[in-house]
C-alpha cells in the first residue's frame, strides 16, 4: 500500500508518516519502480503502535528506545512500566496543582462581587498579585497541559498562552 492509504487507515496525515520514517521510528520502505513507497502490514501496526504509546503520554524518543530493545530481542515492558510510573506521577502533580488553581479560582470568584473598582486593569486580577508578593513571585505557577492548544480569542485560557487577539490587535500586550 501507499502512504496515502497506510495515513488513510490509522488516521494521519501522510506528513506525519514521514516523519516517523525521518526520525527513525519507521524503517525506510521499498520503493515501487515510480519511486512511490510501499508499505506493509508491519508498518500499519508499527505506526499503530507508535500511536498508542503516545497517547499514554511516551515521547517519541522513550518510543524510539522501546522499539530499539525489541529489536535487539530484549524485553520492552520494564523499561515501559518505568516510563509509565514516571508518566502517572507527573499527572499526580499536575492533577494536584490544577486542584490549587481551582481553589485559588473559586475564592476568587466569591470575592469578585466585592473587588474594589479602582483605578487599575481589573481589581480581582490586581488584589491577587498584591497577595503573591513582590512583581511575578507567585508561590503558584500551575501551567496548562503542554498538549493544550492555544485559543486566537480573548478567553481566559488564551491569556495563559499569550496576548489575545483583542489585545493584539489594539497593539497592546
Amino acid at each position: 500500500m501507499r502512504i496515502g492509504e497506510l495515513a488513510g487507515r490509522l488516521g494521519l496525515n501522510p506528513r506525519t508518516i514521514r516523519y516517523y520514517e525521518s526520525i527513525d521510528l519507521l524503517p525506510a520502505p521499498a520503493r515501487d519502480d515510480s519511486g512511490y513507497r510501499q508499505y506493509g502490514q508491519p508498518d500499519v501496526e508499527r505506526v499503530a503502535f507508535i500511536r498508542s504509546a503516545q497517547r499514554l503520554g511516551l515521547a517519541l524518543d522513550e518510543i524510539r528506545e522501546v522499539l530499539a530493545l525489541r529489536y535487539r530481542g530484549e524485553a520492552p515492558c520494564g523499561y515501559v512500566r518505568e516510563l509509565l510510573g514516571r508518566e502517572l506521577a507527573d499527572i499526580d502533580r499536575r492533577m494536584q496543582e490544577l486542584q490549587n488553581l481551582r481553589g485559588e479560582l473559586a475564592a476568587l470568584e466569591r470575592r469578585a462581587r466585592e473587588a474594589p473598582a479602582g483605578g487599575g486593569i481589573c481589581g480581582l486580577i490586581e488584589h491577587v498579585r498584591q497577595r503573591s508578593g513582590p512583581e511575578g513571585s507567585s508561590q503558584r505557577r500551575a501551567q496548562p497541559p503542554a498538549a493544550t492548544k492555544p485559543l486566537t480569542g480573548g478567553s481566559a485560557r488564551s491569556l495563559r498562552r499569550g496576548r489575545p487577539k483583542a489585545a493584539a490587535e489594539a497593539g497592546i500586550g
